[in-house]
């Protein structure tokens, strides 16, 4: 049986809409509420126990949204929340680890794999957890890369001022002999012709967005969930609008977001 009912998909700012992205052109049919927490931007250096009481309110607005699934796409929130809220709502919850780090498990031939992220990513050893459940074998070092992120929003993903410090801090992954690397920040995809150049062959990238996007479509495939062919709807709420808001969103989206509305979904509490 087919449910229009939409897709919820959060982040703590604007990188989540690389996954919102796929989402869109995996799921053509699909209805999608996408909510950036602007208001507590960034999550990467707060603490866990922080991030995951942001993360459940916002999963308790969505659930209100009688939204069929939550897409947790932000790589920190997904660390902090991800199996704490399983446990706590009954909307089937992905977050963006699982996926990345099967994708690499798949990809890597040396077993050898690099991960760059977030400081809240990398401290959470998430990835490493994941993709050592997955196979004890594989090797994995991480690297929390923040300036990535600025360097993104700020529309420089494909520049000089990515490749140097794509270069430096990529340089030690490729001196241990890594030949995957996972993008684990959802700013991250858009770094990949940068890292092209300046590493050209020497890892198989996996973005967590692709590998995201398609574990919900097999997700809402197998629970006979998808839409049928009626036309979707999509909006976009934030809990507070930055300065550029409108310019960064469409860097990482890829084309003009819909009409932006901000909401305060603490306001009650």
């Amino acid at each position: 049986m087919a449910d229009s009912r939409p897709i919820g998909v959060f982040d703590s700012g604007v990188g989540g809409l690389t996954v919102l992205r796929e989402i869109h052109d995996r799921l053509p049919s699909e209805s999608t509420i996408y909510l950036g927490d602007l208001k507590h931007f960034p999550y990467g250096p707060r603490y866990p126990t922080e991030v995951r009481g942001f993360a459940f309110d916002i999963i308790r607005y969505l659930q209100g949204r009688d939204v069929k699934l939550v897409v947790i796409a932000c790589n920190t929130a997904t660390a902090a929340a991800l199996s704490q809220a399983r446990e706590t709502f009954d909307v089937p919850i992905v977050g963006v680890i699982g996926p990345g780090a099967h994708a690499a498990v798949e990809a890597t031939r040396k077993g050898l794999v690099g991960v760059i992220s977030t400081e809240g990513t990398a401290a959470s050893q998430e990835y490493l957890h994941a993709i050592k459940e997955i196979d004890p074998m594989v090797g994995v070092f991480q690297k929390a890369c923040p300036e990535l992120v600025d360097i993104v929003e700020q529309g420089d993903a494909d520049s000089p001022r990515a490749e140097v410090a794509l270069e430096r801090d990529l340089a030690e992954i490729v001196k241990l002999g890594a030949d995957v690397l996972v993008l684990g920040c959802t700013h991250y995809p858009l770094l990949k012709p940068a890292i092209g150049r300046i590493y050209p062959g020497c890892f198989q990238l996996v973005d967590s967005a692709s590998t995201t996007a398609e574990k919900v479509r097999r997700q809402l495939e197998h629970a006979n969930l998808l839409a049928d062919g009626a036309r979707p709807q999509h909006e976009i709420v934030v809990t507070s609008v930055p300065e550029r808001f409108n310019e960064v969103a469409e860097i990482l989206f890829g084309e003009r977001v819909p009409e932006v509305t901000e909401v305060d979904i603490w306001e009650a509490k």
